[in-house]
């Protein structure tokens, strides 16, 4: 069978700031047929490089010619693939460290300007409980009045669709103990996170954790401007690599200075990828290892409601 090599020139930038030039750089090729971004994708896989903004291809050739053995293409793909999904298997045996991912919700909260915050008031207080039960015994019973979109929440698709499912829908395999992937993108120089960042990792069936740092400026005003986000390209990505869920420490997933364009919202929801925003504390949860947890109540009819999200750390993993 013939087989098939990339001969270019490229330029790859990081979201961090610097950057890698190759001049007649050769790579193995699955097939005669791929574009310059599916090429770009398969370098970033073989170099086996993170936090990706941009990767260019010049002098572009394919040629018939021998396989060298690139990772990331034929027998090697599905060894390297394997070990991926071994590393994110279940936990060992023994309980888990948990680190809670969660902002608590408290009356007068603001999680997303210009939304109403939370109010709680007594419905039967203990005194006034005392007249209804035996000697010593009270209960107090409060109502929360609160918008779903308050603290840390998750999106279903009928937030985005009217006839996409509900909260009551959601399977709970695809709520409970997810691989977790985190990108650590808190030191990204562009508001913007853009799909290259993800070339780097098997991402089927995880829940993406973007560690953009901006949970530092929760419940305070210079949270709502110049928040980081996803990008269309990104969100794009995410949805052909088949994620289960996408979680982020920021205002929101999509550009909320964008006059109203959600395509981050529209492109996952629409694929049934579950949308967590307000995260918290990401940066205790390592990059690779862990489960990912995030369960609304099971309420029909509606689309958006906190939920209290966490991270199950390997065995053997301290909290940090």
């Amino acid at each position: 069978m013939t087989e098939y090599r990339a001969h270019f020139d490229a330029e790859i930038d990081f979201v961090n700031g610097g950057g890698l030039r190759a001049e007649g750089f050769r790579l193995d090729l699955p097939s005669p047929d791929l574009g310059e971004a599916e090429i770009g994708e398969l370098l970033v896989r073989h170099l086996g490089l993170a936090l990706v903004g941009r990767v260019a291809l010049a002098n572009l050739e394919i040629v018939a010619e021998p396989h060298r053995g690139s990772r990331g293409v034929g027998a090697e793909a599905g060894t390297a693939s394997g070990a991926a999904s071994e590393a994110s298997a279940g936990l060992r045996a023994g309980r888990p460290a948990l680190v809670d991912l969660s902002h608590p919700i408290s009356a007068g909260l603001v999680t997303y300007p210009g939304l109403p915050a939370p109010t709680i008031t007594p419905h039967l207080t203990r005194e006034a409980s005392r007249e209804h039960y035996a000697p010593g015994t009270e209960f107090a019973l409060d109502v929360i009045t609160m918008i779903g979109n308050t603290g840390t929440y998750l999106d279903s698709p009928f937030h985005r669709y009217a006839d996409g499912g509900d909260l009551a829908s959601l399977p709970l395999e695809t709520l409970v103990g997810l691989p977790a992937e985190v990108f650590r993108l808190s030191d990204a120089t562009g508001r913007g996170i853009p799909a290259e960042v993800f070339f780097d990792r098997e991402l089927a069936g995880a829940a993406v954790l973007l560690h953009t740092g901006w949970s530092r400026h929760f419940g305070r005003p210079e949270y709502a401007t110049g928040a980081p986000f996803l990008t269309e390209a990104g969100a794009r990505h995410l949805v052909s690599a088949r994620v289960a869920a996408v979680g982020i420490d920021s205002l929101n997933i999509d550009d909320a200075e964008s006059e109203g364009e959600r395509p981050a919202h529209s492109i996952l929801l629409a694929a049934g990828v579950h949308v967590i925003e307000h995260l918290t504390a990401l940066e205790r949860v390592p990059v690779h290892g862990a489960r990912f947890t995030a369960v609304p109540p099971r309420v029909e009819g509606f689309g958006t409601f906190p939920v209290r999200a966490f991270a199950e750390l390997p065995s053997g993993r301290p909290v940090a």
